[in-house]
């Protein structure tokens, strides 16, 4: 889903900011943030759903860690990804389009899986859609959750070393793309190569945790 939700990258539009680093960086705060909801995740208790077989699937009810404060933690991420994505490409059509098409894809693979979950667990997943909201966090209790629960960093870097990677390049790229394209290449060097240094950065942090991986040197527990 994640390359339809790019789609609305091609279309041009009004800017939304006047200067394409300032759109690149509050892109880049809101997509940080949907990354670090996507760490909690997985560091305080990992999830086994999704897809398996072309269908659904879910090996238990999952109620503690963030899910014990939203219903959807992982694709509340994602969706913050996608508008931070949306906000640094500096249009205001790709962040109208953009933000529109994630929500509506998203709505929709929440709903099949919860008709999967109301199915599997009957009652047990009611009374936790009744007591967890399906997006917006409930703030109440989550120093608690975040402080009484072991934070797993071996699996965060097993499992999402590779994501950070992905929407880093994507806003390294647009940023590029629009400096060259308002014009100033030669003129904002010093920018050019800041945002050209973050990317080798992250890649090399990639390759890092790939080779850790690979090697088997960092399990996940």
């Amino acid at each position: 889903m994640f390359p339809i939700a790019c789609l609305p990258l091609l279309l041009p539009g009004p800017d939304a900011f006047d200067d394409a680093i300032i759109a690149a960086l509050c892109g880049g705060a809101i997509a940080l943030l949907g990354q670090i909801i996507r760490v909690l995740t997985i560091g305080l208790r990992y999830v086994i759903r999704g897809g398996r077989g072309r269908r659904v699937y879910a090996e238990d009810l999952v109620t503690d860690g963030l899910y014990a404060h939203t219903r959807n933690p992982m694709y509340l991420g994602n969706l913050l990804i996608v508008a931070g994505i949306a906000v640094a490409s500096n249009s205001w059509t790709t962040v109208a389009v953009g933000i529109v098409l994630g929500c509506f894809l998203y709505i929709c693979i929440v709903a099949a899986e919860e008709q999967y979950l109301v199915g599997r667990f009957g009652a047990a997943f009611r009374e936790y859609c009744r007591a967890t909201p399906r997006w917006f966090p409930k703030l109440a209790g989550l120093r608690d959750t975040l402080s009484g629960m072991r934070f797993a960093w071996r699996r965060v870097l097993v499992k999402e070393y590779g994501t950070p990677l992905g929407w880093v390049m994507v806003i390294v790229a647009i940023t590029l793309f629009n400096i060259w394209s308002d014009g100033e290449w030669n003129q904002r060097q010093d920018m050019v190569w800041l945002v050209l240094t973050i990317a080798a950065a992250t890649i090399m942090l990639w390759f890092v945790a790939w080779r850790l991986k690979r090697s088997r040197t960092i399990v996940a527990d």
